[in-house]
């Protein structure tokens, strides 16, 4: 009998592997949802797990936007039944956790902030990092990002964080460097990197700032 092969070439094969990530990916956030509502795994090991699940999608669901217009047909083609990985990935961007959160502050202490600005805030910061990472350094490339999380902080107003959170002065501080380079120049490895670790601390501190809603 002979072999049938499911590619022509590398780059069919290298789209097929990106699908069988792009499944388990889906797969394994549909089992880390269902863990955490049946409590398996606590708060902080659901967050971590998940907004590292969150990132990979983002990064491979980026890579095949081309072959891979929607999720939700993809999930049908493949037979995957994962409601609740197709609305954290897609829908929600952030960990259940982080909704929570948000929507203690909105609700209890915080008027100016709300669980759409904390999860926007999310997005933009998990976007940028992700983009450096894949070496998106072009200014054009990283002046909309950090100008889109700079708009997601300003929203939060005080509630959330204090004004002189050093995130914002961070972001600002990139945005008036690139504003003075050209629109193809690119970030030097070394600004790429301090550019990623000031996202990195920015990011985990705005985390911190959160009030907590359970272990």
């Amino acid at each position: 009998m002979e072999e049938v092969k499911l590619w022509r070439d590398k780059r069919e094969r290298d789209m097929y592997d990106s699908f069988a990530d792009l499944y388990a990916i889906i797969k394994t956030t549909e089992k880390l949802e269902k863990a955490y509502v049946r409590d398996l795994v606590s708060s902080s090991e659901y967050e971590a797990e998940c907004l590292k699940l969150i990132a990979q999608f983002r990064t491979l669901h980026s890579a095949l936007r081309g072959t891979v217009p929607s999720l939700e047909r993809f999930a049908d083609a493949y037979r995957l039944d994962a409601p609740a990985a197709i609305n954290r990935l897609l829908v929600s961007g952030v960990p259940a956790t982080v909704e929570h959160r948000a929507a203690a502050l909105s609700s209890g202490g915080g008027p100016s902030a709300s669980a759409a600005a904390v999860a926007e805030c999310v997005q933009h910061f998990i976007t940028a990092m992700d983009s450096v990472k894949l070496n998106m350094i072009a200014v054009d490339q990283v002046h909309p990002l950090l100008s889109d999380l700079s708009t997601s902080l300003a929203k939060l107003g005080n509630g959330l964080l204090p004004s002189d959170f050093e995130g914002r002065t961070k972001v600002r501080d990139w945005l008036a460097r690139l504003a003075k380079m050209g629109a193809s120049d690119e970030l030097t490895e070394q600004q790429a990197r301090q550019l990623h670790f000031d996202l990195e601390s920015s990011y985990n501190a705005f985390m911190a700032a959160l009030p907590n809603s359970g272990s």
